[in-house]
């Protein structure tokens, strides 16, 4: 595992020291979700990869269909289509570039929508996510002690705010999230030959639980190059969960557990 740091938001390429080794067929490119330089290295990238495919994390497989590629050099038109204003996630502009630059790459979504996730609460992963659960792994629970990790990772990630009996539930979706975006990456790999770049959070780009995982266990021998984003002041992560980590300035971001001592 390499790490570089960016040096402020800068106007060069942000993307010229990365080395994608020359078989590789999927790129994951984590994100923190509203770092606007983790979106610029992901633009640019994809421009360096020139994949034939794209995969979103936060497009269903509807919204997708309608990024067509007279759309892609109108920003508002774009945005429009894929509703994303309601969406929940940053503002578009955030992530526009990547669709600039995507050229003629056919656009993927992999969205779990929410009222799926929370039907899968209910039915089981296996279930919500249907044909191909048990190729996927969603039918065999996790190891024990891996269990139990995610769950505190869980715990953390919602500022210890969550009762201790919807953990299960919520490392279960997590595992169906992750195992969603695989499957949409091996669509666009089977539909386009390839590669494919895989637009994500760090969370389901980690190697040791992420998407990786399961492309490793549907596709043993799929070259996947994995690059994980943080931020400066943060503490590294260790192991080789990316192939590589950029480390951009931070953002300014109000302090996300304050809603929930409010609540």
């Amino acid at each position: 595992m390499r790490i570089l740091a960016l040096i402020g938001l800068m106007a060069t390429p942000l993307c010229a020291e990365i080395a994608l080794p020359a078989d590789t067929k999927v790129v994951i490119a984590g994100e923190v979700h509203d770092n606007p330089a983790h979106h610029r290295v992901q633009a640019d990238l994809v421009m360096q990869a020139r994949p034939a495919a794209l995969v979103f994390e936060m497009l269903t497989v509807a919204q997708a269909a309608a990024a067509t590629s007279d759309m892609l050099g109108d920003r508002d038109a774009l945005g429009a289509a894929l509703e994303w204003d309601a969406s929940g996630w940053p503002d578009f502009g955030l992530y526009y570039p990547i669709f600039a630059a995507s050229g003629d790459a056919r656009i993927y979504g992999a969205l779990v929508p929410r009222d799926a996730a929370r039907a899968a609460m209910q039915t089981g992963v296996a279930a919500a996510f249907g044909q191909g659960a048990a190729d996927y792994g969603l039918t065999t629970p996790l190891p024990e002690d891996e269990q139990l990790q995610r769950e505190a990772d869980q715990q953390e990630a919602h500022c210890n705010a969550l009762p201790d009996d919807l953990l299960p539930a919520m490392v279960d979706i997590q595992r169906l999230r992750d195992a969603a975006l695989a499957r949409a990456t091996l669509q666009a790999l089977d539909d386009t030959g390839g590669p494919v770049v895989v637009i994500t959070g760090n969370g389901h780009a980690r190697r040791d639980r992420g998407v990786p995982v399961y492309l490793a266990r549907l596709r043993p021998d799929l070259p996947v190059f994995v690059l994980g984003q943080t931020e400066e002041g943060e503490p590294q992560e260790t192991g080789d969960l990316f192939d590589l980590i950029l480390t951009a300035p931070p953002v300014d971001r109000p302090d996300p557990c304050e809603a929930f001592r409010k609540g």
